[in-house]
């Protein structure tokens, strides 16, 4: 028996087939996290959206399993944070072997003062299903059509019209606008002859999920473990660590060339386990095995479509980018497609969504390219400073910077980039948390523009949301600092004009003046790059 039971979604007979419109302006292809992501986010802007998938059950296997603090805080203000958080599993320690020596620890998040911790564990299937209860909560705004494939689109200067293939019968869907959620192998991105180039690496993992009641760590604390030439798999790299339900990941990387499918069975996977766990009892639960590929579109935005998560990018797992960049592109293009499609803004803030995902992208490719290399040598000289990174390792604290079993996902900075007006301290970074008042900041700041002031500094009206952290009374909301960490965190006498999607798009000392306000306001609504195309 599997450790999750696979409810199968209903159909539901679209009106189409029947003569009938449903009208939505978003037509979203794939119901994975990042399409669920994309509806729930349009929904809470008043945005209707269809999402359309050719199944009718959650992800098959845990696959993406280790969610980020930044995701979790978008999970967050989607509205199914605390119920990931409440059943992941949460880790911060993680420990590198050579051999079977330890070489080093490290904590990913040793302050506190944060509602969400660095990481959780949580698989897939699971995200998949908060955020599909989450979505059935708007029902006026998102239609969601299980066992609905998309076979062709055609898109034109005003929208989209695409065909869709059901157990009744096939019909044409209009849109305004296209979202390709549906992936690595994206068939829109086929249908459409688009490049996706990059780097595919030779070099095959196989992953395994276990069911073990009896944990390997000391204390039963979950941990990730990572090893280079471990003596149960001698001259390769292994990984460990764990999932709800008493669930273990293990990555094994296998010969070069080796068959994926000799590789991907019972009776050569179970002694490896075996070997790594001991005489604990377990049971097998999901196998795969997969090549790292690190590869993307040329542009994310494609007239009317627009590609989102693994449609657009594609990095190795290790280091926790594919979901975790998934989930941010979409937290990045859901407040703008929502602003173009209410009139509030034009095409050029849609052309911000490929800048700054793309910047995200390349940044993901790079750390994973990076790692990928380490982990695999590729040539002699990579090897050799592979090896002697390992050997000085055990002595020596400033080689142990230079080991990498993959970059844990971080957030980038959209510093420099067009939306920001350019300034001092977290311009073009994500607003980090802290606790305030009775509860945290973030939630304060979620969905809308905010002009957030720290200690002493008055926010002058000009119709945004306002928020005061540190301040006396004034005519708008204010709240305790009560911890002193987000004083700490961002300065005294300091105001931030926060994005919907959390960023800092401009920042302020001592005094804000509303001209720059409202310029910087204007240019972080795309209105300056509107200009510069006219």
């Amino acid at each position: 028996m599997p450790a999750y039971s696979y409810d199968p979604q209903p159909f539901v007979r679209p009106p189409e087939l029947d003569g009938g419109r449903t009208g939505a302006p978003v037509a979203i292809v794939g119901a994975g996290p990042v399409g669920l992501a994309m509806a729930i986010d349009l929904a809470l802007q008043g945005v209707r959206s269809v999402v359309l998938d050719d199944n009718n059950v959650v992800s098959v296997g845990s696959r993406a399993i280790c969610w980020a603090k930044r995701t979790l805080e978008i999970f967050d203000r989607l509205g199914v944070g605390e119920r990931m958080l409440a059943k992941g599993v949460t880790w911060k320690v993680g420990r590198l072997f050579h051999g079977e020596t330890e070489v080093y620890s490290f904590d990913l998040l040793p302050e506190d003062g944060h509602k969400y911790p660095a990481f959780i564990n949580l698989q897939q299937y699971y995200v998949e299903q908060y955020l599909l209860d989450r979505a059935k909560e708007f029902p006026d705004l998102i239609d969601l059509r299980f066992l609905s494939k998309v076979t062709g689109h055609h898109a034109g200067e005003d929208g989209v019209t695409l065909t869709v293939e059901t157990p009744e019968g096939a019909y044409d869907l209009r849109a305004d606008w296209l979202l390709a959620c549906d992936g690595a192998n994206s068939a829109t991105r086929r249908r459409m002859g688009l490049a996706f180039a990059g780097q595919t690496f030779e070099e095959q993992f196989l992953i395994a999920d276990i069911e073990m009641a009896e944990s390997p760590f000391a204390q039963g604390q979950p941990e990730r473990w990572f090893w280079f030439d471990p003596s149960f798999h001698p001259g390769k790299s292994a990984l460990l660590h764990m999932q709800p339900d008493d669930i273990y990941r293990i990555d094994l990387q296998l010969d070069p060339g080796a068959d994926a499918k000799a590789e991907a069975t019972e009776e050569k996977v179970i002694p490896r386990l075996r070997a790594i766990v001991g005489d604990r009892p377990f049971r097998l639960d999901w196998l795969s095995v997969y090549r790292f590929r690190c590869i993307r579109l040329d542009r994310f935005v494609q007239g009317r479509v627009i590609f989102v998560g693994d449609s657009a990018h594609v990095v190795s797992p290790f280091g926790a980018r594919g979901g975790n960049g998934g989930i941010q592109d979409a937290d990045n293009l859901g407040w703008k497609l929502a602003a173009v499609v209410k009139g509030a803004a034009g095409p050029a803030l849609i052309a911000s969504y490929d800048e700054e995902r793309g910047h995200g992208a390349a940044e993901n490719i790079l750390n994973s390219a990076r790692s990928t290399n380490f982990m695999t040598p590729k040539t002699p000289v990579e090897a050799l400073f592979r090896h002697e990174t390992l050997r000085l390792a055990h002595d020596h604290p400033f080689a142990r910077r230079l080991i990498n079993s993959g970059r844990l996902s971080l957030p980038c900075s959209l510093a420099g980039l067009s939306l920001q007006t350019p300034g001092e301290g977290r311009v073009g970074e994500p607003m980090v948390d802290a606790p305030v008042g009775e509860g945290w900041l973030l939630p304060l700041l979620h969905g809308a523009f905010t002009l957030v002031g720290f200690g002493d500094i008055a926010l002058p009206d000009l119709g945004l949301r306002r928020v005061g952290i540190g301040q006396s009374a004034r005519d708008y909301p204010t709240y305790d600092d009560r911890t002193g960490h987000a004083l700490q965190r961002y300065g005294t006498g300091l105001a931030y004009l926060v994005r919907p999607d959390g960023h800092a798009a401009a920042v302020f000392r001592g005094r804000v003046d509303p001209q720059a306000l409202d310029a910087a306001l204007s240019r972080a609504m795309g209105r300056d790059c509107e200009r510069a195309m006219a």
